[in-house]
């Protein structure tokens, strides 16, 4: 069984800067997509960006692009999610997600990853 534990959330100011971090027990996920995920309250879960097996491919959000960056140390068997510029509107729960099978895609769909983590809450003040 795969758990993913995310941490790195807190509060930070418009402007400022967080990097979150996804931990993977249980299985090796470095040849498996992951993706990081948001949600803010009384909205649905929504992608932030992923990432492929290889590291090699990478996909953004089009409200994230060039703000965030994703990446992966597979040796640690954790993604990160760097972000900066943070806005007010980037205040979410952050979700870490990773897909069962080996690809070197990109995921976008919350329906199309297999394994979840419980989530770190980031608050972005004006």
């Amino acid at each position: 069984q795969v758990q993913l534990v995310e941490s790195g959330g807190g509060l930070v100011q418009a402007g400022g800067s967080l990097r979150l971090s996804c931990a993977a027990s249980g299985r090796t996920l470095s040849n498996s997509p992951m993706g990081w995920f948001r949600q803010a309250p009384g909205k649905e879960r929504e992608f932030v960006a992923g990432i492929g097996g290889s590291g090699g491919s990478t996909s953004y959000a089009d409200s994230v692009k060039d703000r965030f960056a994703i990446s992966k140390d597979d040796a640690k068997n954790t993604v990160y999610l760097q972000m900066n510029s943070l806005k007010p509107e980037d205040t979410a729960v952050y979700y870490c997600a990773a897909k069962y099978i080996w690809s070197r895609l990109t995921y976008s769909h919350v329906r199309e990853y297999d394994y979840w983590g419980q989530g770190t809450q980031v608050t972005v003040s004006s």
